[in-house]
């Protein structure tokens, strides 16, 4: 035994040793506890397990950091069927002592044993689903989840006691005796079913007794034949003095005819046509049990598929919320960085164009707010042409560099944020770039990776085309005439399916331009003002030198 103020060992005086705490009140609690213990242990011995929790429930409550008391009463409850306050003295005592504690082997044995634990919740839910039809009057049904209750768990000791009751209800009391002796042999004192027990045998009528002696012998007649002596019963014949005649035979066998017709006319044929009538009604009573189990479990299905679609549309509600909120959070997460971006530089495009372009503006445009479009509209008018610009340039300059990869990945995002009437020229350069990075990513490639890129020469001719007529005026409208006809005059068989998947993906990107460009040109006419041209942006004739000057080169 420690102290317990200072952990220290105690002696068998009533202080400790090391801090001088007064200890024997203390003591005499642990004592108290220990000797409950003791006493429900051996109740426990003795199958006395009803006696047993009373007396573990005092130890605990005189200590409750008594672990082997816990430990014991978990066991004693499990034993009775009573899973879930086994599991719940296991788990207070795994708290109490998570080290070297039996509490977490019994704990381990059930959660592992995952048939075991689905037994046990399907044994939870009948009962309760018994104890429903009982207060609904539907007897019958709780007399079936019951048996399957049982069936699953044979220990249980209440739905044995209900199950009883529901037989004595009934006037059944051979079979409610039997379910109370199962009781007994799991818990020899329990009250409650030694009440029912005691109940079910007042009610059982007592056996016929036995016949109190033998019976006694019938009187005999003695006479002397010569040197024998003969015994025989009273009443009867001497067949050498008294042999009686013939016709007397006869009559006496009618006689016995008509006896043995009659025992059986008013005797035997009644039994029989009762046990007939009885197996007949014993095999309909075990049909009408199966048909109202049928039903029961029917019902129960039903219920359970009506709670099981309501969970599941409830669930697909919070999965649609969830995933509505988490693209509306991510891409306001996306705005208000790059505005905080645009308040501290205003010239840094590249952190800006970097957080603004994560941006899926189409996906949360339906359930973003109003205070969300303002502020993206706002933000999106005045960073519009720098960010057009510093994407034309990245691009440009990987073009030139010969690294299409990147130069296609930074212009098709210039001509997104680019605007035809706004951009002008630059708008065309970017628009020509692009299409040029796609035809000659396919020309420079090795004939064995050609075939990756065929989709290229459509997206090219979409861009080319683009470029001669919406800018027929400028100079690299004719460069973009030539680059077609120098497509024709390769004679690429384009696979028709990718053909169509590359139009189908160059029209969407193409409408979102579009979109975008739309939406620029009204936010920029709302404000009022106008583009100026970037440091970094090259002029209409020079990039329209540069690109014929690129190209001629490439031709040769």
């Amino acid at each position: 035994m420690y102290c317990y103020q200072c952990g220290c060992q105690l002696t068998e005086h009533d202080y400790c040793p090391h801090c001088g705490a007064d200890v024997a009140v203390y003591k005499k609690i642990i004592h108290i506890s220990n000797y409950f213990y003791n006493e429900g242990l051996d109740k426990a011995g003795v199958r006395d397990l009803s006696g047993a929790i009373v007396s573990l429930r005092q130890s605990v409550r005189f200590n409750k950091d008594n672990i082997e008391a816990r430990n014991l009463l978990g066991l004693v409850y499990y034993e009775m069927g009573e899973v879930v306050a086994a599991l719940s003295e296991w788990v207070i005592s795994k708290n109490i002592a998570p080290e070297k504690n039996l509490a977490d082997d019994y704990i381990n044995m059930i959660q592992r044993n995952q048939t075991r634990l689905e037994t046990i919740n399907q044994t939870i839910k009948k009962y309760n689903q018994a104890l429903t039809y009982c207060n609904q009057g539907s007897l019958d049904l709780a007399v079936i989840q019951l048996k399957k209750v049982l069936s699953l768990n044979p220990h249980f000791i209440r739905a044995h006691q209900l199950l009883a009751l529901l037989y004595i209800n009934n006037a059944e009391w051979g079979k409610a005796q039997k379910e109370l002796f199962k009781c007994r042999a799991i818990d020899v004192n329990n009250t409650t079913t030694l009440r029912y027990l005691k109940e079910v045998e007042s009610q059982i009528l007592p056996e016929e007794a036995a016949q109190a002696g033998r019976r006694t012998a019938p009187d005999v007649i003695k006479y002397q034949s010569g040197n024998e002596t003969i015994i025989q019963p009273a009443g009867a014949k001497n067949p050498g003095i008294d042999a009686p005649s013939l016709p007397t035979n006869l009559i006496n066998i009618g006689i016995g005819l008509l006896v043995g017709a009659a025992i059986v006319g008013f005797l035997v044929l009644p039994a029989r046509v009762q046990a007939v009538r009885q197996a007949s009604a014993n095999e309909l009573k075990v049909v009408s049990e199966q048909s109202d189990a049928k039903t029961a479990t029917i019902q129960e299905r039903e219920q359970q598929i009506e709670q099981m679609t309501s969970q599941q549309e409830e669930l697909q509600q919070q999965l649609e919320q969830y995933q509505s909120s988490e693209g509306s959070i991510s891409a306001s997460d996306a705005l208000f960085e790059a505005a905080s971006s645009y308040l501290e530089d205003p010239e840094d495009i590249v952190s800006i164009s970097e957080a603004f372009s994560s941006i899926d503006y189409t996906a949360v445009e339906n359930n973003a707010s109003d205070q969300f479009k303002t502020l993206y509209e706002s933000l999106y008018t005045r960073i519009r042409p720098q960010m057009m610009a510093q994407y034309y340039d990245t691009g440009y300059t990987a073009y030139q560099d010969q690294d299409y990869v990147s130069a296609i990945d930074n212009l098709e995002k210039a001509v997104q944020y680019g605007d035809a009437e706004e951009d002008g020229s630059d708008y065309a350069n970017a628009l020509y770039y692009l299409a040029d990075s796609y035809y000659l990513q396919y020309r420079e490639a090795d004939n064995s990776q050609k075939s990756k890129f065929v989709t290229n020469i459509t997206k090219a001719q979409q861009g080319y085309t683009a470029v001669s007529t919406e800018f027929p005026d400028l100079r690299i409208a004719n460069t973009a005439d030539t680059r077609l006809e120098e497509i024709r005059n390769l004679n690429i068989d384009v696979v028709p399916e990718q053909a169509d998947t590359a139009q189908s993906g160059e029209e969407t990107e193409t409408g979102e331009t579009e979109t975008g460009s739309a939406g620029t040109g009204t936010a920029s006419s709302g404000a009022g003002s106008s583009t100026e041209t970037d440091g970094n942006t090259a002029s209409d004739s020079t990039a329209e030198e540069a690109g014929t000057g690129i190209s001629s080169g490439e031709e040769q």
